[in-house]
């Protein structure tokens, strides 16, 4: 891929930051992870419930991440884990609160059976001017040097 690349994404479990460290460890570029402002518990039902109800209100949670000159970037990685068959919230702060027209935006995400669900979709619409790549969907305990590569070569990544 062409100009200069960042990888941002947000992770609760892990699964996600390893699949990013791994396309930055492939790809290179800059490593970015979405920080809210007030973190998610740690407790996997606490998080469900609150996730749940982010996601049923369309509730965009603050951030604590800030990104300088992301102008500067021509190829954006966006990651997430598929909460409730989307994006996590963060995510879509993130994507809501960032102009990403004209760029290459390249989806990833990890899942626990959840598989694509409208993630890449809701993606779009929050960079409808930004020029879609096919996303990565994998299964958390799927994650592996491999399927990154070869998923990487598939939308042209430099290896």
């Amino acid at each position: 891929m062409a100009g200069k690349t960042i990888i941002i994404y947000y992770s609760h479990s892990g699964n996600t930051e390893k699949v990013a460290c791994m396309i930055h460890k492939a790809n290179g570029g800059t490593l970015c992870t979405i920080e809210p402002e007030y973190p998610y518990p740690k407790e996997y039902n606490a998080v469900l419930e609150r996730s749940k109800k982010e996601i049923q209100t369309g509730f965009r949670p603050p951030l604590q991440t800030k990104v300088e000159s992301l102008e500067s970037y021509d190829t954006v990685f966006v990651g997430s884990p598929n909460w409730y068959n989307t994006i996590a919230p963060p995510v879509a702060t993130f994507l809501a609160e960032n102009n990403l027209s004209g760029k290459t935006v390249v989806p990833f995400y990890t899942h626990g059976g959840g598989g694509v669900g409208n993630i890449e979709r809701d993606i779009a619409k929050l960079c409808p001017q930004s020029k879609m790549l096919p996303g990565l969907s994998i299964y958390g305990s799927d994650v592996n040097d491999a399927k990154i590569a070869a998923w990487l070569q598939k939308t042209g990544g430099c290896l």
